[in-house]
């Protein structure tokens, strides 16, 4: 039996989170005054006490989620629960920075200012309004990405994230991905809806910003994770420092591989997973992909305190 830790991406953001944690656990609070000294702001007062429009700007909602589960990550410390609890960590996209961190491969202090440069370089690759995003539910990740070359036209338009066997995104110029909206109800989508989201992020798209991470990167020391971290654009678990550094320039422009990670993990003879942080996407995710495997949360100090007693038993 193994397990894995795995960590939420964006769009699990939600004003509040994490204070509970931070209020019970020092530790917890420490991880978020940590990532405010790195960025020189209160990060913290504004995922505890701002509006959700301003968190979900892509420049505070990527370092935002990253807090809230170290934050969660600490508090399991507190209780005597430590990363290498778990056989694998992954996360989605952002997450992936959630879980290197959590497995000690980038100090949380790096990892904010890396989310930040990360966040702020794929919103400025596009101008606001020339991109977009769309879920297509009901088609797998073969007819998906037909229906986005079918779509582009000429315009980039690609599959960006294989969610779970009935979840694939895509992402582009937003004209491709209103025509692969209206392709994917042709093919067969139970749904097809454009995303609120600020910028088509994991397409070509957003080679400027692949760029940009590939200069933020070279500067920031990586150490080999305490875990191995299954990587979103390999779908299987890394530890060579210069390797992961190299897959995280990639993910900017690559799919995110998630439904192939969770089965590479679950091959790999994983039965639980443990969602670190804020949300539960990740979670309803896995049990699309593979019933068997036993989804828990941690997010909150109830949560937290049930997760210890399980894995410490």
């Amino acid at each position: 039996m193994a397990r894995a830790f795995i960590f939420p991406g964006q769009g699990a953001q939600a004003i509040g989170m994490g204070q509970a944690l931070a209020e019970a656990y020092p530790a917890a609070k420490a991880v978020f005054d940590e990532v405010d000294a790195a960025l020189g702001e209160s990060l913290s007062g504004l995922i505890w006490d701002g509006d959700i429009e301003t968190l979900t700007l892509t420049k505070n909602a990527q370092p935002a989620l990253m807090a809230t589960s170290l934050a969660a990550m600490a508090a399991l410390e507190a209780e005597g629960v430590t990363v290498e609890a778990a056989d694998f960590v992954a996360g989605h996209s952002l997450g992936e920075y959630s879980a290197l961190a959590a497995a000690g491969a980038i100090s949380v202090g790096d990892t904010a200012r890396l989310l930040r440069t990360r966040g702020t370089a794929m919103q400025e690759a596009v101008p606001v309004g020339e991109g977009a995003m769309a879920a297509l539910l009901g088609l797998d990740f073969a007819k998906a990405a037909e229906v986005a070359e079918a779509a582009s036209q000429g315009e980039v338009c690609e599959a960006a994230n294989d969610n779970d066997p009935g979840q694939v995104v895509v992402s582009g110029a937003k004209a491709a991905v209103e025509r692969a909206v209206d392709l994917a109800k042709e093919a067969g989508a139970k749904r097809a809806v454009m995303l609120p989201v600020s910028a088509p992020f994991h397409c070509a798209l957003m080679a400027p910003a692949a760029d940009v991470m590939a200069e933020a990167l070279a500067g920031v020391e990586i150490r080999a994770p305490k875990v191995p971290v299954v990587a979103n654009v390999r779908a299987e678990a890394v530890s060579d420092p210069d390797l992961i550094r190299q897959l995280l320039v990639e993910q900017v422009t690559g799919s995110v591989r998630w439904r192939e990670s969770v089965m590479w993990m679950v091959a790999q003879g994983v039965t639980e997973t443990w969602e670190i942080g804020a949300g539960k996407a990740l979670t309803g995710m896995v049990r699309r992909i593979e019933r068997s495997v036993a989804t828990n949360t941690v997010g909150s100090p109830d949560e937290v305190a049930a997760a210890a007693a399980a894995l410490k038993g």
